[in-house]
């Protein structure tokens, strides 16, 4: 594998301070051959006016375009932030958008609250384009049982009968006083996302000890399978551990088969994506040092990781005034840091059978723009 060619999908140097900080990035390959890369943009990260933004590239991801689309942030008359912008196409020209609303109602709260360790109520919506993009429907809120503490957490599965799947992490949210617990959930339709069953567990520690963190998917080899990695936290030692990773199919009893396996690659987020001839890559930040996005690959589906084979994409210098590592972690404080560091959030789609595009956001602090880059694997 290397790196044939990078640049920036949006860059944010030249531009005003509300619209200086994108972070938590997404990727969509449509059927035309077109990509649209979607991030919040704001003054800063999760701040209280946060919105999601749109890039479209026309020739491959070498050159971007910004979209006109502006998103109301107002949920059933209340003033909100947006996150985490994850577009599918559901049919050529038939976009379905996934974002995560915090509630901003008292602008002075931060996303996570130091003492009881909850963050702001959410809601999941999605809305609809049918003119590729240009025009969205309203905001749908969707009911997700009695979950709390809910946010997005990757890219939109699909399966080849036409299922569509969501993906998303529940918590506890800012004023619950009780005991934090901490889970990873797809949901998933058979009706292009007009409605959905109920959550299916794809990792939760049963003493919630171990928090997986930020999970992404792809699809696994099976017609009912897909894999699902995790930043992974335990809570006991704590420490950050290694990427954990689970092979899952929706035939599963979400519970009693979770086999949450160890990959041994350091590191936080990692998007992982099956290829046709059936290696597992894994898109990898790591905060540990030097740091780093680094691109993995397995010959056996996950089971091994070499490290002379990982391909380093990106080294960056971390100028953010931040007090945690990854080990000796104080909870609250490093979540702090979350909110501090100038690097991360991978991504990775399939361009055609010999390249990959990967993207991230990278920058120094109250700076940060979307980075790409075109590998050929």
């Amino acid at each position: 594998m290397h790196v044939e060619a990078n640049g920036l999908i949006y860059d944010a140097s030249d531009r005003p301070e509300d619209e200086s900080v994108a972070a938590f990035v997404s990727l969509c390959r449509l059927s035309s051959g077109s990509l649209l890369c979607g991030f919040q943009l704001g003054p800063k990260k999760h701040d209280v006016h946060s919105t999601i933004r749109f890039c479209r590239s026309d020739d491959g991801g070498q050159t971007w375009q910004e979209l006109p689309t502006r998103f109301d942030s107002r949920v059933e008359g209340m003033h909100g932030s947006l996150s985490s912008g994850e577009i599918f196409e559901l049919a050529p020209g038939h976009l379905l958008l996934y974002v995560t609303w915090f509630d901003r109602s008292d602008p002075e709260r931060p996303l996570f609250d130091p003492e009881t360790e909850g963050i702001l109520r959410s809601k999941q919506l999605i809305a609809e384009s049918h003119d590729d993009g240009a025009t969205w429907s309203d905001w749908r809120v969707l009911p997700w049982s009695d979950l709390k503490g809910c946010s997005s957490t990757g890219p939109i599965l699909q399966w080849p009968d036409g299922r569509i799947a969501l993906a998303f992490e529940s918590y506890k949210e800012y004023d619950d006083p009780s005991p934090a617990t901490h889970g990873a959930w797809i949901v998933s339709s058979e009706n292009n996302g007009q409605t959905f069953g109920p959550p299916f567990s794809v990792a939760q520690h049963p003493e919630h000890t171990v928090y997986y963190w930020d999970q992404r998917l792809c699809r696994g080899p099976g017609d009912d399978d897909a894999i699902a990695m995790f930043w992974t936290h335990d809570l006991k030692a704590q420490q950050d551990l290694s990427v954990h990773l689970r092979h899952f199919s929706l035939v599963d009893d979400p519970i009693e088969s979770q086999e949450i396996i160890d990959t041994g690659i350091p590191g936080q987020i990692a998007a992982p994506l099956l290829l046709k001839d059936g290696r597992l890559l894994a898109f990898v930040v790591d905060r540990n040092g030097p740091m780093t996005m680094k691109l993995w690959q397995s010959p056996d589906g996950g089971s091994t990781w070499p490290a002379e084979k990982s391909l380093l994409v990106y080294e960056h210098d971390e100028q953010a005034p931040l007090t945690q590592g990854t080990s000796d972690v104080d909870y609250a404080e490093y979540w702090e840091d979350m909110t501090k560091w100038s690097f991360g959030h991978p991504v990775i789609r399939p361009l055609d059978d010999d390249h990959v595009l990967v993207a991230f956001y990278a920058g120094v602090p109250n700076q940060l723009s979307v980075h790409w880059a075109r590998i050929a694997i």
